[in-house]
């Protein structure tokens, strides 16, 4: 099986670890962002779409609504699990709106759209000082060792090193990190909660602390309190756990195919942006429909190019991004949702056939060395 690509095909059974060093890996692109950012200007890509965001939070609260009527009619039944599952789907399509609110894609000012991001991340129980921290990082150097805290060990190792290092139990689930990698998601939901909780209460001076505890504590209440007064205890604790195991999923689905099994960059590189953000992200296929379902995320080349363009601009910037990529030799990738799950299933299974290995004496690390 391979990845369909615009300008290149990469074999999901090659080499684990594509590692770019900075040079002659890649060609001199100093003038192609400012040459494409031109293009995007000059076609208005980057000027706010109001109108779409209001009718997709008109959307969002009228599926919210329709969920919470949905809890009271129902009562005590075993449907509610459907209605917990609902729910799991609006807080991740919450969760894309506060994503590109922190991107300043949906209101005029910045500062706006940072207290907007801050009350969405709010409401869906997470922490936005801890996520735009680690959000941050990644967008500056995406894929890039030491840098990107989206390939740091989580339970799954993204690099070899980090696979030859585990031990125990966590060695067990990383040997087979690639088929466990969706069941694990289920617990996703749950963790982004307790890592937004933990930054928010050990980490020193975060901006906006007790607005978000505050937020967070009012969200639970208003999820909390209704499902376990209105419903019988254990339908309750179904009821929740359905809930997070649908959000961890969705969330997961939606953010593991942008970079996982793309070319990792080592420590010491230096590479042009343009470079770095193209090389390292993977787009979606699909049309309207995946877009809806990844809140944007398909066309992620051009979001890491243009993080503040809004959603509905983002089809017409991969057509200019895209082109250019193909008249300058630069490979731009693009597959199936389907298929991009099955690149990071396999890229992830082979990642942790370096599990309980020796982290200094790793065969991947041996072949294609470190810059």
């Amino acid at each position: 099986m391979s990845t369909s690509t615009v300008v290149e095909t990469t074999s999901i059974l090659g080499p684990v670890r594509q590692t770019y060093s900075g040079n002659a890996d890649f060609p001199p692109m100093a003038r192609a962002f400012k040459e494409v950012s031109q293009v995007v200007r000059e076609m208005g890509l980057l000027q706010r779409t109001k109108w779409f965001y209001l009718l997709n939070a008109l959307g969002i609260v009228l599926a919210l609504g329709g969920a919470v009527t949905g809890f009271i009619l129902l009562g005590d039944s075993w449907f509610q699990l459907l209605i917990a599952g609902a729910l799991g789907l609006i807080f991740t399509q919450i969760a894309f709106v506060a994503h590109e609110a922190a991107h300043r894609q949906v209101l005029t000012s910045g500062p706006a759209n940072f207290r907007l991001a801050r009350i969405l991340v709010g409401l869906v129980g997470m922490s936005y000082s801890w996520w735009d921290n680690k959000h941050t990082k990644h967008h500056g150097n995406p894929n890039q060792v030491g840098k990107d805290p989206d390939i740091e060990v989580d339970t799954v190792s993204f690099l070899e090193e980090d696979a030859a290092k585990s031990r125990g139990l966590i060695r067990l689930i990383t040997r087979r990190q690639g088929w466990l990698f969706f069941p694990l998601l289920t617990l996703e939901g749950l963790n982004l909660h307790y890592l937004g909780l933990k930054y928010l209460l050990t980490k020193k001076d975060v901006k906006g602390r007790w607005i978000e505890l505050g937020l967070i504590t009012a969200r639970l209440a208003a999820v909390l309190v209704p499902v376990f007064l209105l419903l019988p205890l254990g339908m309750a604790f179904a009821f929740m756990g359905v809930q997070l195991a649908v959000f961890g999923v969705y969330m997961g689905a939606a953010f593991a195919p942008n970079h996982k099994g793309m070319p990792i960059i080592e420590p010491g590189a230096r590479l042009d942006f343009f470079t770095k953000q193209v090389r390292t992200s993977r787009n979606i296929s699909g049309g309207w429909w995946v877009t809806i379902f990844m809140g944007g995320l398909n066309y992620q080349v051009e979001h890491h190019l243009f993080p503040n363009m809004p959603r509905p601009h983002l089809a017409k910037a991969r057509e200019i991004v895209r082109d250019y990529c193909l008249s300058n030799d630069v490979p731009y990738t693009e597959t199936s949702l389907l298929k991009s799950y099955a690149i990071v299933i396999e890229y992830l299974n082979r990642v942790g056939l370096s599990a309980g290995a020796d982290p200094f004496d790793c065969p991947a690390v041996a072949q294609f060395g470190r810059a």
